[in-house]
């Protein structure tokens, strides 16, 4: 029993290392334009939850002071 247990994770290793190349294969480097694309919009949403943020944080202030 224990064989095939071992078996059983020896396959699995190999099935998530061939999907792993997988991946590896269909990814490709970004160009600079998709890059600074994405820090743009990273950098947005950032930027907007702690507006969030601080605009509840001053609401309770006020509110509960």
């Amino acid at each position: 029993m224990e064989s095939t247990q071992q078996a059983g994770w020896i396959s699995k290793i190999k099935i998530w290392i061939m999907e792993y190349k997988r991946v590896l294969t269909v990814t490709k480097k970004p160009t600079k334009e998709e890059f600074l694309t994405v820090v743009k919009i990273s950098a947005l949403g950032i930027l907007v939850i702690g507006l969030i943020g601080f605009v509840i944080q001053m609401m309770k202030i006020l509110l509960f002071q």
